[in-house]
């Protein structure tokens, strides 16, 4: 079987060392390229490449979720899968590494290796559904390019949250979830907005829902791990369905606590919930729009701010190997 071994060269959890045993494992059962990212979307760019000339029967995503996000992308520029293109095989080398748990795969990358070479013989894979974000016609965002989720979305609080935790990370700070939480801290004492939502949620026949200072869009859950306990915001959100949705329309003091405590305690049966959330399940179609600039996050990419985005949840849209 060929095989493109698509490596972050600076993920988080993997060393040099590793990623070599790692290499020769796989190359020990598969006719494998190796190719080393060396800038921002250049996975996207390999994977491309990999689906349009044939060239692989599947393609391996070492690194994190940004790079499996990428990856995802790129296979999926011209459309879902028909039943042509690579299948997806995900080896975790990030921080957290949402994705490839969220499937069942191991977080330590020797044993998701040797899974996955289990999985390959066993000729083993399942059709995830992904989430598409894209600029909403009519809008000033209306040209903004499209753009396949594995995991999760953010508009507003959340979203700026993962900008601060970028701009650290640009300046050397190592991504860890300790970061993660003092970076929200910050943002929460700074953001003059948690009180006074402007985000709208709009679904083609239904009211739209007023504001929004926070809103989610779960493609799968967990929604996120914190160390290794999952994190549910929205426990029914599966690659087997469309979107789920969570909103807030308030986030002052108390409410965060309230929050907090809620997903430290969350479960698959139970996430976020009270008078002030909006919870809302298996939906194909819907627009997150705001009076002002927000932050936008896709995977734990932050992607700027936008005035309006709109979501796809689509079925089956590529084939994993698990």
């Amino acid at each position: 079987m060929r095989a493109l071994l698509v490596v972050n060269p600076v993920a988080t959890t993997t060393s040099a060392r590793t990623r070599d045993v790692l290499t020769h494992a796989l190359a020990s059962d598969l006719k494998l390229e190796v190719a080393e990212t060396e800038y921002r979307g250049h996975a996207r760019e390999l994977a491309r490449q990999a689906a349009e000339q044939g060239t692989a029967d599947v393609v391996i995503a070492l690194g994190g979720d940004g790079t499996v996000n990428e990856v995802v992308n790129g296979l999926l520029h011209n459309g879902p899968d028909t039943g042509e293109l690579p299948r997806l095989a995900v080896v975790p080398g990030g921080s957290t590494n949402v994705f490839a748990r969220a499937l069942g795969l191991p977080n330590d990358a020797v044993e998701a290796t040797g899974a996955l070479l289990a999985a390959l013989h066993a000729e083993s894979e399942r059709a995830v559904g992904l989430g598409l974000a894209a600029g909403t016609p009519g809008t000033a965002d209306a040209e903004v390019p499209r753009r396949w989720f594995t995991f999760c979305a953010g508009y507003g609080f959340d979203a700026g949250v993962v900008g601060r935790v970028e701009s650290q990370r640009e300046r050397g700070k190592r991504s860890t979830h300790a970061l993660y939480l003092r970076q929200a801290v910050r943002h929460f004492v700074g953001d003059r907005r948690r009180t006074r939502g402007t985000i709208s949620l709009i679904r083609p026949g239904q009211d739209p829902v007023e504001g929004l200072v926070l809103s989610i869009v779960c493609n799968t859950a967990p929604w996120t791990f914190l160390l290794n306990r999952p994190v549910y915001a929205a426990p029914r959100a599966s690659f087997d369905t469309a979107l789920d949705v969570v909103g807030l329309s308030r986030l002052s003091s108390a409410a965060l606590t309230r929050y907090s405590s809620q997903l430290l305690r969350s479960s698959p049966e139970r996430g976020l919930h009270g008078k002030r959330v909006v919870s809302l399940h298996d939906e194909t179609h819907l627009t997150l729009q705001s009076q002002v600039p927000l932050p936008f996050q896709l995977d734990g990419d932050h992607l700027g701010l936008r005035t309006s985005v709109s979501f796809t949840g689509v079925h089956r849209a590529l084939r994993v190997i698990v």
